[in-house]
């Protein structure tokens, strides 16, 4: 499986970086994050799903949570580190 290694070395893998793209070019396009609906529409996946790998992508510190907020995702990767959306 191929990765990509953000600034501080750690990796994310092909799916991950799908998750972390959409978020970002959602946030690009819309001007705020996209909520977990969203994100599982976009996907066809779960519920549970999206939110597992929101909460892999918050462990590995490529996005932060607000809690108690919709709309609540922020992103710390550059449009140079990002991977592009398939």
């Amino acid at each position: 499986m191929t990765t990509n290694v953000d600034p501080q070395n750690k990796k994310y893998t092909e799916k991950q970086g799908q998750y972390l793209a959409f978020i970002y070019y959602y946030l690009k396009v819309n001007a705020y994050p996209p909520e977990q609906a969203d994100i599982q529409r976009y996907f066809n996946v779960s519920p549970p799903s999206v939110h597992q790998m929101i909460l892999m992508l918050e462990k590995l510190s490529f996005i932060k949570r607000k809690h108690r907020t919709t709309r609540c995702l922020e992103v710390f990767l550059t449009v140079e580190e990002c991977p592009l959306l398939k």
